[in-house]
């Protein structure tokens, strides 16, 4: 492959170069400093050849730059091995997990009847199955995850702040998910060692106990081996945690059913509540799924872009999201329902509900529980793998792509997440999850800008190259690598929120119409947002859009086959605004005119 544009660029500047008339070079008083004081020189020296030997490995005429590397190139054709069944089975091994089991409850309490929470978690997540393809359709299209997509959106250097949001987020969550991957090993442990029960607590006034931090670094240290795992080649586990946990939450139900003898007083539990207050708890209760589900609609392109082809992503998601997030959530209702009949009391947990199972300290009964507890504990793995520690490892890349990859994202993901202390975060404050969920308020007004953008200003065209381009002029530099209309949409969209999300955190009081307003948080956070990015578009174009809707599937094969180096080079030799300006106008495919002139 002989790339002419690039070879004539760098003969061009190689003349001018020998034309310039040489100026005597500037003395460096760092260096000055560092020839006059040898110990320095040597802590520099060894300094620059530490920094060396932990630089990613890159493949051979690869080099790692500011904004690009292995990971965050384009998916190339050989990786996207993800077809309709895996979009299936990841949802449906990600649906089953205690968070989901556990969901239907807020409703019942609130006074709903057990038919109408089941409905509003249909309706939730049928809406979160529309935002993921949505929000997924540029992963599935041009092959990039959401670091890169949102370089589009919020600028090269802009786009950080989103980045760090979801890393914060993704280790906190890993954390808490560990942690309860953590009580799942405890059962088991219990299962078949009654007697860990009365462990001697080496660590007392830490917040937890001995043989709680010992179920917990288990579970830690038992993730690991799956951190190192390529996302490409993940779909194998979440194929084998769909067909574990299924199995084992219909065996849970049975169980509980036949030794309650019936199915309890859940099930025929009227309403008690009616009128408006009625639709209020209707929508908080729908509200719970879309906050539940924040995160990851925000980082769907960090897996859509695996996809075989763009249209895998759409009835796959569209059907599993809200079939497998609602049927678990009707087991734990049922589940719960006939354990009330069993203990006279409403236990929502299924880990609470496990542990009464081990009262009797019958054989029989200790190994149904190790079973459901190791089952439960795969299920916390493949939510955390896919919900967290790929999220964060994809998002630092693009913090540090020249040292971080994603295995190595994830490990640093874990080790946070365990000097966090998670069972601080848990037992300090009742309403932690409030804050968790709360945090959704960010979440939304990110996708409203990134929907806005993609659909709304872009019409579905992306120059992939420019994407890895930070030199003035390139399509997403903007202004000094930020847009500002991205950032006032941002915060246009949390502020339709500030005083309810207040509220949530610190109980305070606020009138009644300001926390109705945040009851609907994620569908004003990321309608609000997106209508003022489009807004702000339309008062101040920007350049690289199309009056037509313009995807092109085929526009990053050529970057994803193609060298990090290269495709700097590539993005480099095209950064004259004028030029660009007058391409667009002139109708030309900017993606066609650079692949002519790069690919022999």
């Amino acid at each position: 492959m002989v790339r002419e544009s690039i070879e004539v660029r760098d003969e061009k500047v190689e003349n001018e170069k020998v034309d310039q008339v040489s100026e005597p070079e500037k003395p460096n008083r760092f260096s000055e400093y560092l020839s006059n004081h040898p110990r320095m020189a040597q802590y520099n020296s060894q300094f620059q050849r530490f920094l060396q030997w932990i630089e990613v490995p890159t493949k051979e005429g690869e080099v790692n730059t500011f904004l690009n590397n292995e990971d965050l190139k384009p998916v190339e054709v050989a990786r996207q091995t993800w077809g309709w069944k895996n979009f299936v089975s990841f949802w449906i091994a990600d649906s089953f997990n205690i968070n989901t089991w556990e969901i239907a409850a807020t409703g019942i309490q609130l006074g709903l009847t057990w038919w109408q929470v089941w409905l509003c978690v249909w309706i939730g997540y049928f809406f979160c199955g529309v935002f993921v393809v949505l929000s997924g359709r540029i992963g599935a299209i041009y092959h990039v995850s959401f670091p890169v997509a949102g370089r589009s959106t919020f600028g090269i250097f802009g786009s950080i702040w989103p980045v760090i949001n979801r890393v914060v987020m993704a280790c906190v969550w890993y954390g808490v998910q560990g942690w309860l991957g953590g009580q799942c090993i405890q059962v088991c442990l219990l299962a078949i060692w009654p007697s860990a029960r009365n462990m001697k607590n080496g660590i007392p006034n830490s917040g937890t106990t001995t043989f709680e931090f010992l179920s917990y670094f288990l579970f830690w240290l038992f993730s690991l081996p799956f951190i190192y795992i390529r996302p490409h080649n993940l779909r194998h586990l979440f194929m084998v945690k769909a067909a574990i946990v299924p199995v084992a939450g219909i065996a849970f139900l049975v169980w509980t059913c036949v030794k309650a003898h019936g199915i309890g007083p859940i099930m025929k539990q009227p309403a008690t509540i009616h009128g408006s207050v009625m639709g209020w708890a209707f929508m908080t209760a729908i509200m719970n799924s879309l906050s539940n589900f924040a995160t990851i609609i925000v980082n769907a392109p960090d897996f859509t872009r695996f996809a075989k082809e763009p249209n895998a992503i759409v009835l796959s998601q569209l059907i599993a999201v809200p079939t497998a997030f609602s049927l678990t959530s009707f087991i734990g209702i049922i589940v719960s329902s006939s354990a009330t009949l069993l203990y006279d009391e409403n236990i929502w947990n299924p880990l609470d509900v496990l542990h009464k199972f081990l009262e009797g300290n019958k054989s029989g009964s200790r190994a149904g529980v190790f079973f459901l507890g190791f089952a439960f504990a795969v299920a916390q793995l493949g939510t955390n793998i896919a919900a967290n520690s790929l999220s964060a490892g994809t998002d630092m890349t693009a913090l540090l792509p020249k040292y971080i990859n994603i295995r190595r994202g994830g490990f640093i993901c874990a080790g946070i997440a365990l000097c966090i202390c998670p069972w601080h975060l848990l037992s300090s404050s009742s309403n932690f999850t409030t804050y968790l969920s709360a945090y959704a308020t960010f979440l939304s007004a990110i996708a409203g800008c990134s929907f806005a953008d993609y659909y709304m200003v872009r019409k579905g065209y992306i120059y992939v190259g420019d994407l890895y381009n930070a030199t003035k002029g390139s399509t997403y530099m903007f202004r000094y690598g930020v847009n500002w209309r991205a950032f006032a949409a941002y915060f246009c969209g949390i502020a339709i929120n500030v005083v309810g999300f207040a509220d949530a955190v610190s109980d305070g009081g606020v009138n009644e119409t300001a926390r109705k307003m945040y009851q609907l948080n994620f569908f004003l956070g990321f309608f609000v947002s997106a209508l003022t990015f489009y807004g702000f578009n339309w008062l101040s174009p920007v350049v690289g859009t199309r009056q037509t809707w313009s995807e092109d599937p085929n526009a990053s094969a050529m970057y994803a086959e193609i060298t990090t180096d290269e495709l700097s080079q590539d993005s480099q030799s095209y950064n004259d605004q004028d030029e660009w300006d007058r391409k667009i106008a002139g109708g030309d495919d900017p993606v066609k005119v650079r692949t002519d002139t790069i690919i022999a």
